[in-house]
């Protein structure tokens, strides 16, 4: 614990009774009362402050993890560096004053602190996206793009509104906006089909997420019959995407505001720091463990009651709807291994993934399984992945509510290094990483507590891709034990097993006809193998098929699949006669 001067704790003492005896107290005796001005008066020079109210960012330097912590019942830390000692957050005065007094050294980021409030501009000729960040939609653009999707792909897609924005269902309808899904799946195959839901932007504040997820849905569009795992994928799932979890909140912050929460005007009312922090509203475990605030105009304020705001209701009632629930309410309750469905929120910034418990310092009964998905996903992105409770508190969230209450597979994905993150650095790094991983997560929904611990199955190759009916063609593919990050404690990888393919039926199905690959170098014994097999194209019709292919590891895992297509050539014959009869 770091030690106070006592000159500097008296001081403190007496500014605290002086912001007792001015009303600060009632800040956080009830969730519809106001911040009265701060007072003037202080000796800022001895707390090492600027005049004025506030708020700034700073450093905190800490010896003692335990004050991590304990600050999650009242704000969110920015940054959290432990292995340095130090986390990067926001405060106010009040703030200040409790981190000075628990023990944090305190020192202000002037240059974060001037971006706090600072209004955006459009760049030279910017004529969309959020002003100085044209690689990121605005709301009315976003939502734009979600019905034009529908529109384009009637077959694929369909445009949900789910239910209303805070300012939507008070306002008498005259502000606010609609939240909508966009659902994603070939409804002419039918199911059952595992679902995969991904929601963006619950913090209003954080560009990047919003603009990830909508640029997924576009990729997997764009690339649906051109790109075989994109075609099964879309066949196969039911893929749904919740674009802008926090439009109210998110008008705000595309005016340059550090705008967190939803614009809930019950709370702290009139101020901009009113609203209630969506992702601790969550039904499943609300305020039950320290990491989140009863106080209103808090960052990480709760709500008045579990799933109080609008918003919430709508993700809560929606997941429900949608997602059968797979796991019995205690807490010590496991979800079976043959469990279907992932979940994933996206957020930023801080280059992690995180999984439940938030909450609860211990494990989730199906820590492993979490872990071992959280590690693939950190593969691609190759950020940290731990359990949510190790950086610090929290509850009330998304993901501890899709996994507690639901049993699904549940993920935060903290992208990036900055809340409004730079245009160059979303579009070379975060777009392309992030997308392999969502990716990646689709494949793993039917299975996800068991298919990631499987081998990858990658470099699929058909030679020829095009070929004449009766030729044989070679299918070749490589078979990998080992794509986890090991940056927080290492993955076991086992030897590579069997590799297996099938031809236009899906492997899961339990009437598919599954045929062996080989290992190439004669023997299956490491961790990574080429394989291959000759394929009879003997009674394939002329067109396009699709080869499904999957590895299995010596502890009997099988990982998820991949596919590639193939094309039959029409016979020469057929195609002199289609040309005599005048088809192109």
């Amino acid at each position: 614990m770091l030690k106070i001067d006592p000159k500097k704790a008296s001081i403190i003492f007496l500014c605290t009774l002086m912001l007792l005896a001015l009303g600060w107290a009632g800040r956080v005796k009830a969730f519809h009362d106001q911040p009265p001005a701060v007072p003037t008066t202080l000796p800022y020079h001895l707390l090492g402050l600027p005049p004025g109210s506030g708020p700034w960012v700073v450093r905190a330097y800490y010896s003692d993890p335990q004050l991590v912590k304990d600050l999650a019942s009242r704000l969110e830390p920015w940054e959290v560096h432990p292995d340095q000692g130090y986390l990067v957050a926001e405060v106010t005065l009040p703030d200040y004053l409790w981190m000075q007094a628990a023990g944090f050294h305190l020192v202000i980021d002037q240059d974060l602190t001037r971006m706090l409030s600072n209004p955006l501009a459009p760049l030279p000729g910017q004529v969309s996206g959020i002003p100085g960040f044209p690689c990121y939609r605005t709301v009315t653009e976003t939502y734009t793009t979600g019905a034009s999707l529908a529109l384009m792909y009637p077959h694929l897609v369909s445009w949900i509104d789910i239910g209303d924005s805070w300012e939507k269902a008070f306002s008498g309808g005259s502000g606010g906006y609609d939240l909508y899904v966009l659902r994603l799946t070939n409804d002419a195959i039918l199911g059952p089909k595992p679902g995969l839901f991904i929601m963006s932007s619950v913090h209003a504040r954080e560009y990047a997420p919003a603009e990830l997820n909508t640029r997924f849905a576009e990729y997997l569009l764009k690339n649906y019959n051109a790109d075989a795992d994109v075609t099964w994928l879309l066949n196969y799932n039911v893929i749904h995407l919740l674009f802008q979890a926090n439009p109210d909140g998110r008008i705000q912050a595309e005016q340059g505001k550090l705008w967190r929460k939803n614009t809930d005007n019950q709370y702290c009312t009139g101020t901009e720091s009113r609203g209630a922090d969506l992702n601790r509203n969550f039904p499943f475990g609300w305020g039950c463990c320290g990491g989140s605030s009863s106080n209103a105009c808090d960052e990480v304020f709760r709500g008045q009651s579990a799933a109080s705001e609008p918003e919430t209701q709508a993700m809560r009632d929606y997941l429900r709807a949608n997602f059968p629930d797979q796991r019995s309410d205690p807490i010590t309750a496991t979800v079976s291994a043959d469990a279907s469905g992932v979940f994933i929120d996206l957020h930023s910034y801080s280059q992690l993934v995180l999984w439940p418990w938030g909450g609860y310092p211990r494990a989730t009964p199906n820590g492993q399984a979490l872990q071992t998905l959280g590690r693939k996903l950190a593969y691609f992105n190759q950020y940290t992945p731990e359990q949510a409770y190790n950086l610090y508190p929290t509850d009330g969230t998304s993901d501890d509510f899709a996994y507690g209450d639901l049993g699904l597979a549940a993920y935060t994905i903290e992208m990036g290094t900055n809340f409004f993150q730079d245009c160059p650095t979303f579009e070379s790094t975060i777009l392309p990483d992030n997308i392999q991983a969502l990716l990646y997560a689709a494949k793993s929904a039917r299975f996800p507590y068991k298919t990631p611990a499987g081998p990858d199955a990658l470099s699929l190759k058909v030679t020829p891709s095009l070929v004449d009916p009766g030729r044989p063609i070679t299918l070749a593919a490589t078979i990998d034990d080992t794509r986890y990050n090991n940056s927080n404690g290492a993955e076991p990888v086992q030897n590579i097993a069997a590799a297996e393919y099938s031809l236009d039926a899906a492997p899961w199905i339990s009437s598919t006809l599954l045929s062996p690959l080989a290992a190439v170098d004669g023997k299956f014994d490491a961790h990574i193998e080429n394989v291959s097999a000759i394929l009879d194209t003997s009674g394939l019709s002329p067109g396009r098929h699709i080869i499904y292919v999957h590895g299995r590891d010596v502890a009997g895992n099988f990982g998820p699949v991949s596919a590639v297509f193939l094309a039959v050539a029409i016979p020469q014959k057929n195609y002199l006669s289609i040309v005599a009869n005048g088809a192109p």
